[in-house]
């Protein structure tokens, strides 16, 4: 499997490139983001892993330009910086997993193993179609666009991804450590609380100027997609 690494610091770079070919990858690396922007649309990369602080462009606003384009290719953030809002942020420009510098390479070895093993579990039949239905919610997995009652609604990368597991799975409880095995993968962090700030980012945008909601809380299980009766 191919991997682009972005990362400025060659020294780091080359830890990291040295390592994972000796887990059998196919190791590529670019300095900076619009060198990596190129190498994107030439190579069918499996995974990238950036750095957040880049020449030129932040890693942040790659991810953004990257997923636009290829949104299902998994992202791993790199950064120093490890609050909660820095985390979000990273998650919102559409990051799959995130690690924080100074890190174990066995850590990456795991990490990286876990988003390439990692296959979409089908609930129910909606999930196998890339455009959801249900009321006046569409959404639509290849254009990223989603719509309510005829009104588009933009959500971040992350954002889609919740939604587009909640609908897959409509009328059905979930918990939270369902959710955050599917939409943040194997190594989410449960003792943060992502998931209930996204559902609040996600009832903002999808419920709030509607009078039907469709996202809804039970109360220690988790939450469920549905309209009420």
């Amino acid at each position: 499997m191919k991997i682009l690494i972005i990362e400025d610091n060659l020294r780091v770079s080359s830890l990291m490139k040295r390592g994972l070919e000796s887990q059998g990858y196919e190791i590529y690396i670019s300095e900076d983001a619009e060198d990596a922007l190129v190498m994107v649309e030439r190579i069918s990369f499996d995974l990238i892993i950036t750095d957040i602080m880049l020449p030129q462009m932040n890693g942040i606003e790659l991810s953004k330009l990257i997923k636009q384009k290829h949104p299902e290719l998994p992202i791993i953030m790199l950064t120093a910086l490890g609050t909660i809002d820095e985390k979000i942020e990273g998650f919102d420009a559409g990051a799959d997993d995130y690690m924080v510098k100074p890190f174990e390479i066995r850590e990456l070895y795991a990490r990286v193993k876990a988003i390439l093993l990692r296959k979409p579990i089908v609930h129910s039949k909606k999930e196998e179609s890339s455009v959801l239905e249900y009321e006046d919610l569409t959404i639509n997995k290849n254009t990223n666009r989603v719509f309510r009652n005829g009104q588009e609604i933009d959500l971040t990368p992350k954002e889609f991804k919740l939604l587009f597991f909640l609908m897959s799975n409509a009328e059905r409880i979930l918990s939270r450590d369902e959710i955050a095995e599917n939409v943040w993968g194997n190594h989410f962090d449960t003792g943060t609380n992502y998931i209930d700030v996204y559902i609040a980012y996600l009832r903002k945008k999808i419920d709030k100027n509607f009078n039907e909601k469709l996202i809804h809380t039970k109360p220690g299980v988790g939450f469920i997609f549905t309209k009420l009766s």
